[in-house]
């Protein structure tokens, strides 16, 4: 029992090593593909039309990478070590750049230069030979690989590498990535929100050690989370909502908090903050909070007993409360697309301590610009502007440095201020 206590306690958990249980981000052939997936015994990972178990991935850095291999036991995920011998080999090979007289011009790409067959391919495959030996057999089959320039060669050989020879980085997740990954694959889950705006938020917002962050998110969790875990479990972070039931915070279990922060993240209902509600000591958490908890065995139960791992989203205690409505809190962000954003702010900001930083994200611009109006009006902030992110992403490779061909062209917006004390604000 003692033993499954401490695999509960995950307090002391080594952050930068893979345990069961955890969550991880599966980067597949050099961000071709990124899956997150949590680790357990029977966990899979489909790559092409094959299943490869995870189970190899558990107790392994973070960083570590993987390639696929087919063995007698089936298709598995192997752990590629890497030497400084490689390393030292991989760089003589970026910075060994030297004037080619040779060009592609006289290449034709009429299907016939590759000697090798599918019938070829799959034999191989049955004889045990590994996604690199197929990769150098077609190099060694290619009828025009040797007529092509260096970087032509390079792209020849990483195209088939990840076609026959896919490799896996077991990447650690985080705000950045979390956030990347997301806006890549659903972005509309989390409004839209890039990754560079996620960093202005926090930035605007001043979250440091030990604040007091009042939070609506309304994107899965992607900003409460995010703040958790610059907290770095100081401070609370409080996501409150309208009615009775919280907004899902599902993004949240994915960051792999330890129960330190996880004490941390805390909800509370408008209505109880502002007094107008019931306070409920056993109010009942929603589904979408329920579905981030997994099914205990009977052991688990016996052991839950003795210690119960903290979850996010918990009730705010009530000195928590008592102190918040007293003194206030110490940042607001507000990420509601799905809400006027005026109606949303005239409600929450009172309860923000004066000269207090606030952020509100919209992924319009409409939205923003009435809110500051209506702000500017009734006098309850200043410092106000309107920020619109921009980035551009850059390849820098040895010779051919330039920005990316495809990349996001909108963050969406943000309106920061400072609140202030207004004679209306003073009589109520």
């Amino acid at each position: 029992m003692s033993t499954t206590v401490e695999q509960q306690d995950n307090s002391n958990q080594n952050r930068r090593i893979t345990w069961e249980g955890c969550s991880v981000l599966l980067d597949i052939n050099d961000g071709d593909r990124l899956v997150f997936s949590r680790l357990t015994a029977g966990s899979i990972v489909k790559i092409g039309n094959k299943n490869y178990p995870l189970r190899p991935l558990i107790g392994c850095p973070f960083g570590s990478l993987f390639q696929v291999e087919s063995g007698e036991n089936g298709p598995s995920l192997a752990r590629v070590i890497s030497t400084a011998e490689d390393n030292n080999t991989e760089d003589k090979k970026e910075c060994d750049l030297k004037e080619e007289s040779r060009d592609n011009r006289a290449l034709i790409d009429n299907n016939t230069a590759q000697t090798l067959t599918g019938e070829d391919i799959e034999g191989m495959r049955r004889q045990g030979a590994s996604g690199n030996d197929i990769v150098e057999a077609l190099i060694a089959n290619s009828a025009t690989f040797e007529n092509k320039t260096s970087f032509s060669q390079e792209k020849y050989r990483l195209k088939k590498q990840k076609k026959y020879a896919p490799k896996v980085l077991l990447r650690r997740p985080f705000a950045r990535s979390i956030c990347d990954t997301y806006f890549k694959k659903y972005p509309a889950r989390i409004g839209f929100l890039r990754v560079d705006t996620l960093s202005l938020i926090l930035s605007f917002s001043n979250v440091t050690a030990n604040s007091d962050v009042l939070v609506v998110d309304m994107i899965g969790g992607m900003i409460t989370g995010a703040v958790a875990e610059r907290l770095g479990g100081t401070g609370y972070v409080c996501n409150t909502y309208r009615g009775d039931s919280p907004y899902s915070i599902e993004i949240v279990r994915i960051f792999n908090f330890n129960d330190e922060i996880n004490k941390r993240i805390v909800r509370l209902s408008l209505g109880e903050l502002s007094g107008n509600g019931d306070l409920k000591e056993n109010e009942m958490i929603s589904s979408n909070q329920e579905s981030l908890t997994f099914e205990e065995s009977t052991e688990d139960k016996i052991a839950s007993k003795i210690y119960k791992a903290a979850k996010p989203g918990e009730k705010a205690s009530q000195d928590s409360i008592n102190s918040w409505k007293e003194n206030g809190f110490s940042s607001l962000i507000i990420a509601a697309p799905d809400v006027d954003a005026w109606s949303i702010v005239k409600e929450v900001l009172p309860f923000l301590s004066f000269s207090a930083p606030f952020v509100i994200y919209h992924q319009y611009l409409q939205p923003l610009a009435t809110c500051m109006h209506n702000l500017q009006v009734e006098k309850m902030a200043i410092g106000l502007q309107i920020t619109e992110p921009w980035l551009r992403e850059y390849q820098v490779l040895p010779s051919r440095t330039h920005p990316h061909m495809q990349m996001s062209a909108f963050g969406g917006y943000i309106l920061s201020g400072t609140k202030i004390c207004n004679e209306k604000s003073t009589t109520q």
